[in-house]
């Protein structure tokens, strides 16, 4: 059931200037960052990209819906880490993008770490947000 309106607990608002080569910051001003093509698509890769910050809130918010499905499942996952890689090229639309997300869970078996993810995979909101539009790949590691 999708979101509705009413239930939303918090907006966050980002401004992007100039789009791939330019600026974006939020309202707030906590993020203000220069953005640039990566040199591997032509850009001078001086400031950070959209497929960057992707990464870094895909990766924020995965391992956030571990330690959800980690605490429910009572297993623990203390000193692990969310890994977000998302690749960027032509498809037949354009462009589109991949991501790939591992996770390092050092204090659990390989079996469940992978029950881990794949849980995590379907409370996480980025996924949700991308299921069915991109290929997500998912990787556990374990002790």
């Amino acid at each position: 059931m999708p979101l509705q309106q009413s239930e939303v607990l918090y907006t966050a608002v980002a401004t992007a200037e100039n789009g791939r080569d330019g600026r974006v910051a939020t309202d707030d001003g906590r993020l203000d960052v220069v953005v640039n093509p990566p040199r591997e698509m032509g850009g001078s890769g001086a400031g950070t990209n959209p497929e960057q910050l992707f990464a870094a809130g895909y990766s924020a918010c995965f391992q956030g819906a571990l330690g959800v499905v980690a605490r429910a499942e009572k297993a623990d996952v203390s000193g692990s880490t969310v890994t977000a890689k998302v690749g960027i090229g032509r498809n037949d639309d354009g462009f589109g993008i991949v991501v790939e997300i591992s996770a390092d869970i050092p204090n659990v078996d390989e079996a469940t770490a992978r029950d881990l993810i794949e849980k995590a995979h379907q409370v996480c909101p980025y996924s949700k947000a991308t299921r069915g539009n991109i290929t997500v790949t998912l990787t556990p590691t374990a002790a």
